[in-house]
């Protein structure tokens, strides 16, 4: 039988990959916000000027941007878990 685990410390510079991977979580999160924060005004002038078209769009990059800040907030989890039912097969 072999078992076999991640390993941490095997390989230089993993602490430092682990702190790049945080910070781009970080960003990925921001700009969610931002891009959040556009389409809701998309969305609103798209609403206020009868205009379903843009309003549509607003819409839709609202629904966008909470998928993108869901995935990146669940991306630690959701790789874990996979991992976890990858070593029950």
């Amino acid at each position: 039988m072999i078992d076999i685990d991640p390993n941490g410390t095997g390989l230089p510079g993993i602490e430092q990959l682990r702190v790049i991977v945080g910070a781009v979580m970080t960003v990925g999160l921001i700009l969610s916000v931002l891009a959040l924060i556009i389409s809701a005004i998309v969305w609103g002038f798209g609403a206020n000027s009868s205009n379903p078209h843009l309003a549509s769009r607003g819409k839709l990059g609202v629904l966008v941007s909470c998928g993108a800040a869901i995935i990146c907030g669940a991306a630690v989890t959701l790789i874990n878990f996979f991992w976890n039912v990858g070593q029950t097969v």
